[in-house]
């Protein structure tokens, strides 16, 4: 299935893990795209219930995408929570990954985007 989002299509792929899983939900699960801008680029998709600033794929899933930066390029700061802020772009059209997968599996939702078909 396709949503817009930031005025970009965006595809996201199902598995039937995740499509029984979502079924059984009372809330929306809100899937977050983040994109890391430090040294190097980082993406992570992270699950939660709150919807705040996202886009509906239908009445049981959401999504949002967030990029953000590093205050700065520090090897030693890295580690799994960097210090960040929001990234201020104008513009996150040119950054809006082109699919959304996600699976459920052992009983934790797993993600990933990109910018390859």
């Amino acid at each position: 299935m396709n949503i817009t989002l930031h005025d970009k299509s965006l595809e996201i792929r199902l598995t039937k893990a995740a499509q029984k899983a979502l079924a059984v939900r009372d809330t929306p699960l809100v899937a977050e795209m983040e994109l890391l801008f430090s040294c190097l680029l980082r993406k992570r998709v992270y699950f939660g219930d709150s919807a705040e600033q996202s886009t509906p794929v239908n009445e049981r899933l959401a999504v949002r995408f967030k990029p953000i930066m590093t205050r700065r390029c520090s090897v030693a700061e890295g580690g799994a929570s960097p210090p960040s802020e929001r990234f201020p772009l104008e513009n996150p059209r040119p950054y809006v990954p082109h699919w959304l997968a996600i699976d459920y599996r052992r009983g934790k939702w797993v993600g990933d985007f990109g910018y390859a078909d």
